[in-house]
C-alpha cells in the first residue's frame, strides 16, 4: 500500500475568522500547515504517494506544498469543480486511485500508527477498515457497533432511539479502502448527471454492509480530531504544544488505569444478570473523566462468570457494558477498552456452558486481560495503576507488575480470597483517581 487520499476541499466558514481566504487545511498549527502535518505522517510511516483532493484555492495549496520533494514523496492533486461530498471526491478521482489506500480528511489532526493500520487491515481480508474511537458525547454521535472480533454490524446515527444502549464507538474519519469495493459506486456515481454529493459515513459504508462486504473496525486511542470550529482549533494547537498529541501514537507507550467493573465502577449487584441492575457509583464519571483529561488509557478488566454459568449471553453482556459506556458518555467520559473474562473453572451449574468451564490466563487474579490490553493498546505497565474491591483485583494487579489501589466500594477487601495488600485504600473510585494523578505528577519511585 503506496498512497494517502486526502480530502482538502474545506472552505472551513466556521474558522473563516481564523482562516481569512485560506483552504481550512493550510490552517496552521504550532506554525506549520495542517496538511503538512497529514503529509508528514503520511512519509514517516513508509508512503511514497499523496493525493490531495482540493476544492477552495487549489492554486494555493500547490504553491504552498508544491510537488512533494521536500518529503521525498510524489504529491498529486485533484482537482473538484463543485463539492461533491467525502466520497463523491474520491469517486471522481477514480483514475487516481491504487488497488488500495488510505484516506484521510484534511480538518483533522491525526497521529496514528499507519503502519499498524494497513497491516490490520491487510490482515483481515476487509473491503474497508474504519478508524474508530470512543468519545466524550456519544449521546449526540453517530455511532459504530461491532462484535467481539471488530467485524462492524451497524451504524446507528443520531438521533439514539430511546430505551437503546449503544457501544461507544464512533467514525474518526480515516480509512483504508479496497478500490474494487468502490466499483458499484463508482459506476453509478459517473452516470448520474450532474453527479450527487456523496459522503463516505452516511452513503457509501452503510450500502456497502447492506452489500455485505466486509466492513472492520479498528478500534484506537490514538489522536485523531477535527479543527472544524474555533473552540475545537483552539483546543488541538494547545494539545500540540503540551506534548498530548505526539505522546498519544502507539509508537510511544503510554501509562493505563485499569478498572475493576462491579464495585468499583458500579453498584455489586452479586453477579450482575441484568442490564436494569447496572448503576454507575457516585462520582464515577467525573473520575474517569479525569483520567482522560490526565493522559492515562483507562481499561475495565472484569471476570464475567455468569457467561459460562449460563446466566447471561455474550450478546447480553455486551448490552450491559453497552449501557456502562453510554452511561459515562452522559457525563462526557469515556473508556478506551472493556476486557472480560467469560470462564468459570467449576462445574454444577444447570444451563452452564461447557466450552467456558476452564481454567484460563485471563480469569483474576492471573493477569491475562492486563497484558492482552497492553499488547494492543502499547502500554507501560510500570507506570500503570489496578483499582478494585477484592483481594482478587490486588493480587491480579501484583501479577501484572501495576500499582493497586483498593476502594471501600463493592466488596471492599473483605472478599479474603488473598493476601496480597493495596498500595492504599481509598473510600471510592474519585479519591483513587485523585490519588494516581498526584502521584503520576511527582518522580517515580526507586524500583
Amino acid at each position: 500500500m503506496n498512497q494517502v487520499a486526502i480530502l482538502a476541499g474545506g472552505l472551513g466558514t466556521r474558522l473563516r475568522a481564523r482562516l481569512g481566504d485560506l483552504p481550512k487545511p493550510m490552517i496552521p498549527i504550532a506554525g506549520q500547515p495542517l496538511l503538512a502535518r497529514q503529509i508528514e505522517l503520511a512519509r514517516r510511516h513508509g508512503f511514497h504517494r499523496v493525493t490531495l483532493f482540493v476544492c477552495h484555492r487549489p492554486d494555493l495549496i500547490e504553491r504552498e506544498l508544491g510537488d512533494g520533494r521536500r518529503w521525498d514523496i510524489q504529491l498529486d492533486y485533484v482537482a473538484e469543480t463543485a463539492p461533491l461530498g467525502t466520497a463523491g471526491a474520491v469517486l471522481a478521482g477514480w483514475d487516481d486511485l491504487e488497488e488500495e489506500f488510505v484516506v484521510m480528511y484534511g480538518d483533522t489532526m491525526v497521529n496514528l500508527d499507519l503502519t499498524r493500520l494497513c497491516a490490520t487491515h491487510r490482515q483481515s481480508g476487509a473491503d474497508a477498515t474504519l478508524v474508530l474511537h470512543p468519545n466524550n458525547h456519544p449521546f449526540d454521535s453517530d455511532l459504530v457497533e461491532c462484535d467481539d472480533n471488530d467485524r462492524i454490524l451497524a451504524f446507528h446515527n443520531r438521533p439514539h432511539p430511546p430505551g437503546r444502549w449503544f457501544q461507544n464507538l464512533v467514525n474518526a474519519g480515516l480509512y483504508v479502502i479496497r478500490r474494487p469495493a468502490l466499483a458499484g459506486f463508482h459506476d453509478a456515481f459517473i452516470a448520474e448527471k450532474p453527479p450527487r454529493a456523496l459522503d463516505f459515513g452516511r452513503d457509501i459504508f452503510p450500502a456497502m454492509l447492506r452489500q455485505g462486504k466486509k466492513l472492520m473496525g479498528y478500534n484506537t486511542p490514538e489522536y485523531i480530531k477535527d479543527i472544524g470550529t474555533p473552540e475545537r482549533y483552539d483546543k488541538v494547537c494547545d494539545e500540540v504544544a503540551r506534548g498530548v498529541v505526539e505522546r498519544s501514537s502507539f509508537t510511544h507507550p503510554a501509562p493505563a488505569v485499569f478498572l475493576d467493573r462491579d464495585g468499583t465502577l458500579n453498584h455489586e449487584a452479586d453477579g450482575l444478570r441484568s442490564i436494569d441492575q447496572l448503576r454507575l457509583l457516585p462520582g464515577v464519571s467525573e473520575a474517569v473523566q479525569e483520567l482522560n483529561r490526565g493522559g492515562f488509557r483507562v481499561v475495565v478488566v472484569t471476570n464475567q462468570p455468569v457467561v459460562a454459568k449460563g446466566f447471561v449471553s455474550e450478546k447480553q453482556l455486551r448490552e450491559i457494558h453497552n449501557k456502562l459506556e453510554s452511561l459515562l458518555g452522559l457525563e462526557h467520559a469515556y473508556v478506551d477498552r472493556v476486557y472480560y473474562c467469560p470462564h468459570h473453572p467449576d462445574g454444577g451449574f444447570p444451563g452452564e456452558r461447557p466450552e467456558l468451564k476452564i481454567a484460563c490466563e485471563c480469569r483474576k487474579p492471573a493477569p491475562g486481560m492486563l497484558l492482552r490490553a497492553a499488547r494492543e493498546l502499547n502500554l507501560d505497565l510500570k507506570r500503570s495503576w489496578m483499582v478494585g474491591d477484592t483481594t482478587v483485583d490486588m493480587q491480579c494487579a501484583r501479577n501484572a507488575g501495576v500499582r493497586p489501589l483498593l476502594v471501600e466500594t463493592g466488596h471492599a477487601g473483605r472478599d479474603g480470597r488473598f493476601s496480597a495488600s493495596p498500595e492504599r485504600s481509598f473510600p471510592g473510585l474519585p479519591e483513587a483517581v485523585r490519588y494516581i494523578l498526584q502521584q503520576s505528577s511527582l518522580p517515580a519511585p526507586a524500583p
